[in-house]
């Protein structure tokens, strides 16, 4: 503010000139520490970051938890194959004062009877027939660990898309960023010569003022972008689970790069085939099927087996028998049918039925949505495609009518309003080639995404 002040109070070109000299070195030393800065920072490209992020994202480690919990979970104890066996001891005694009488007259009395006993025994329990109710029950773990799987890909195809959707906006951010460095140079070479002008007498100081007026302008916008570019390496080192949020690193790719050869029917087909989401539907619709057949072997007989081995003792004070020990084996098979429990069974397999019917429903659903996805998503992919090439024209276009007024400029023969006009048009051409590359690329990310190839990234 001081030096600008200064100069709008100047009226000698020898007084211009040490102000405007400290505003050239300043931003001329803002461009070079921004640049020194890019010259210290760790190379890394989309691949090092999905891979960093499946490593260290902590979304990723609960989800392989999960699975985790899932696998441990599909066991064949656990569907209830196997037998269980159990084992139980118990030790106690009685401390009793008995008086008798008998029918002769005659009388007896006992004072602290002590009697003790003692059993150990080990039982053995197994379900031979349920109405198949083990067999659904492994059948469905074996769905659920399935599942589990599926969920932890899910989450790590999401990551990836996340991952290199960020990854290409940090690339667009410093592309715009280095977009306005640009500016700044031609608003900073604007100055220069209005400057010269000035001191030969040959333009007038409003001139050099707005020429000034401009370069602030561009560079405020230069640091504000700074920011942006910040903010974003952030977000993208939070993805990957970077403890140090506060490193600097730089892309290996400076430019976003386009495939624009896929085709909707190869993508379709891939789609139906691995994509995810519709996995995790049929899954659902599988585990809902076995929860029906679990509920119907309640309608089936089911039978038993039991076993243990016992051993017992009792010790007496009083009577004709001192000691008595016991042990052996006992067995035996349990054969039941549930006849009738308020037709609560008729009811479950009823909401079984329905269960099933649900998860097709949503099955039908998620494959609608997915394709309705894929063909709005590839839609915009073309559009992006056909504006790229577009762009692409209008910025060669602006930077040859760019070189011309520069120089028309020079000579004197174009003003000051009319070459910021042309300067903006090129800026803004520019800006428009990058924003629809990131689009075109955000549409082919998303499309490997529903398709099931976000990880060819890696």
């Amino acid at each position: 503010m001081n030096g600008k002040f200064d100069l709008m109070n100047q009226t000698t070109p020898s007084a211009l000139a040490a102000p405007m000299a400290k505003r050239i070195f300043t931003i001329t030393l803002l461009i070079c520490l921004c640049s020194g800065l890019s010259k210290s920072q760790e190379l890394f490209d989309l691949s090092s970051c999905i891979k960093a992020g499946l490593e260290q994202n902590f979304s990723i480690l609960i989800a392989r938890n999960q699975e985790k919990i899932a696998s441990n979970n599909y066991t064949v104890g656990n569907a209830g194959y196997l037998p269980t066996l159990s084992g139980s001891g118990r030790y106690g005694g009685t401390s009793n004062t008995t008086h008798q009488s008998f029918t002769d007259g005659s009388e007896s009395e006992a004072n602290g009877v002590n009697n003790t006993s003692g059993v150990v025994g080990v039982d053995l329990n197994m379900t031979i027939f349920n109405g198949f109710k083990v067999k659904a029950t492994y059948q469905k773990l074996n769905e659920m660990k399935q599942l589990g799987i599926l969920n932890t890909q899910l989450e790590m195809e999401n990551l990836a898309a996340e991952i290199a959707s960020e990854y290409f906006f940090f690339i667009q951010q410093l592309n715009l960023y280095n977009n306005m460095a640009y500016a700044v140079e031609l608003s900073h070479e604007r100055v220069r010569i209005d400057e010269e002008r000035y001191l030969l007498g040959s333009s007038s100081k409003v001139d050099l003022l707005q020429s000034i007026v401009y370069l602030n302008s561009d560079s405020s916008r230069f640091a504000k972008q700074k920011e942006v570019l910040r903010a974003s390496q952030v977000r993208l080192f939070k993805l990957m689970g970077n403890v140090d949020l506060g490193y600097d690193i730089r892309p290996k790719d400076t430019v976003i790069s386009i495939n624009d050869g896929l085709l909707y029917d190869d993508l379709l087909a891939s789609t139906m085939d691995q994509n995810t989401s519709l996995q995790i539907a049929r899954r659902n619709t599988t585990i809902s099927q076995y929860d029906y057949k679990i509920i119907a072997s309640r309608s089936y007989p089911y039978l038993n087996l039991t076993s243990g081995y016992d051993y017992s003792f009792n010790d007496y004070e009083t009577g004709t028998v001192k000691s008595q020990q016991i042990h052996g084996l006992s067995y035996g098979l349990t054969l039941g049918v549930d006849i009738f429990d308020g037709f609560n069974r008729k009811r479950e397999r009823t909401n079984a039925a329905i269960e099933i019917e649900n998860r097709e429903h949503e099955y039908s659903d998620v494959v609608q949505g997915v394709k309705a996805d894929l063909l709005t998503i590839y839609y915009a992919y073309q559009n992006n495609l056909k504006l790229l090439k577009l762009e692409e024209q209008n910025l060669s276009v602006a930077r040859e009518n760019l070189e011309i007024a520069m120089e028309r400029y020079r000579l004197g023969d174009l003003s000051g309003l009319e070459l910021r006009e042309v300067q903006k048009s090129l800026l803004d051409a520019e800006e428009r080639l990058i924003s629809v590359k990131f689009q075109a690329k955000l549409a082919e990310i998303s499309l490997f995404q529903i398709s099931g190839k976000i990880m060819s990234y890696l």
